[in-house]
């Protein structure tokens, strides 16, 4: 009796899994694909694929570098944001910097490769890059002329609050000697270059803002990488200074330039959600195709 009632509970589960695994791991997959096949949803199934002349060129969905192989950015096409993912949109990469915004102070090294910097700086030397490329005034607050973060560790005694009214010490700590500091005096005291492998850690840090407007010409999405390092949009901020470029190098006008970005800008999704953007790649497959340079 017992090993009756033991083989129907068994023959019941084995049914069971045979049925589940018939709907959960055949038809229910099937259904999927089919529903995939249909038209509007298959490129989207198969990851936003795009071709030009046959030819596999990328995904709208992921972005691209339009540099050199030196890294430097190609004059004729529109630049991406940053990205931290690998080498740069690599989606077995995907990543952040992981970098928050008290990384005000750079490390800085005698070797060239061992220098790190702070997420301060690579913003503002980023700025300072892409304003000398596009003839904006790449100056944001905090960032030296030099495109480092304008930050000093200010060293003396401190008093009940942590504060240092009278400093002995005052140094850039972001400018490498023999650098010029972007101050000449801070409290009276001659502010010095930093010393690579020194640690100015007992100091109070002070960044300093500046000058700068904090109406830059150089938007944050164009120094700034996405949390997946793979996005490829930018804003039409970032993409209406790189206009009058684009429209040099193709030998083309400014006024072609910007209707082809007003093409391929995308609003707010459902009017309210998100920022508008422009998508990159698809942009500059857009200005190949019409207006190709040959040579």
């Amino acid at each position: 009796m017992r090993m009756s009632t033991w083989i129907r509970q068994h023959v019941a589960a084995l049914r069971a899994l045979l049925v589940l695994t018939a709907i959960t791991g055949i038809a229910y997959p099937l259904a999927v694909f089919a529903v995939a096949q249909v038209p509007g949803l298959h490129d989207k199934a198969e990851g936003s694929l795009i071709t030009s002349e046959g030819r596999l060129v990328g995904s709208s969905l992921i972005g691209q570098s339009f540099t050199d192989a030196d890294g430097n950015a190609l004059a004729r096409y529109f630049q991406s944001r940053p990205s931290a993912a690998g080498d740069g949109y690599d989606p077995l990469s995907t990543a952040a910097s992981n970098l928050g915004p008290e990384s005000v102070v750079d490390i800085l090294a005698a070797d060239p490769a061992e220098v790190k910097l702070s997420l301060l700086s690579t913003v503002c030397s980023r700025s300072k890059a892409i304003g000398d490329r596009e003839g904006v005034d790449g100056r944001r607050p905090f960032c030296t002329d030099d495109g480092l973060g304008a930050v000093l560790s200010v060293i003396g005694p401190r008093d009940a609050d942590g504060r240092i009214s009278r400093p002995t010490r005052v140094v850039s700590i972001n400018q490498a000697c023999p650098t010029t500091p972007f101050l000449t005096t801070y409290l009276g005291v001659a502010v010095t270059c930093a010393e690579p492998g020194q640690d100015y850690s007992t100091g109070l840090i002070v960044p300093v803002f500046g000058n700068a407007s904090t109406d830059t010409a150089v938007p944050a999405d164009a120094v700034t990488a996405s949390g997946s390092g793979l996005d490829p949009h930018i804003s039409p901020e970032y993409a209406d200074i790189q206009v009058a470029r684009i429209a040099n190098a193709r030998g083309i006008t400014t006024d072609q330039v910007r209707e082809l970005v007003e093409t391929h800008t995308r609003r707010r999704t459902l009017g309210f959600l998100g920022e508008p953007r422009v998508n990159v790649v698809e942009l500059n497959l857009d200005l190949d195709r019409q207006y190709p340079i040959h040579g």
